[in-house]
């Protein structure tokens, strides 16, 4: 897992969406909150006790679809990931 550091080629946008993290062993979600995004990747709110994966599907309701996501770095209750690719939303998922 890479620190943050400000790396990144794009400025995130501010954004305030609902999101759940899919781990696709066994479905688990967590839900978390995205503070800032763009299409390279975003950085996420999420409860400290956590344990989030090194890889997971990141399902936006608002968005419609879900980001495969890579965790980059993590501080406290917030996450840095970084997008894949983008795939249908989850056949599974209730939202």
């Amino acid at each position: 897992m890479v620190e943050e550091g400000d790396n990144r080629r794009e400025r995130r946008q501010r954004v305030l969406k609902g999101a759940a993290i899919i781990n696709g062993i066994n479905n688990s979600e967590i839900s978390c909150t995205i503070r800032n995004q763009n299409v390279g990747g975003a950085e996420l709110k999420v409860p400290v006790e956590a344990l989030v994966p090194e890889h997971f599907l990141l399902y936006v309701p608002t968005d419609g679809v879900a980001y495969r996501s890579v965790l980059r770095w993590r501080r406290n209750d917030r996450v840095g990931v970084q997008f894949t690719e983008t795939v249908p939303k989850p056949r599974f998922h209730y939202g």
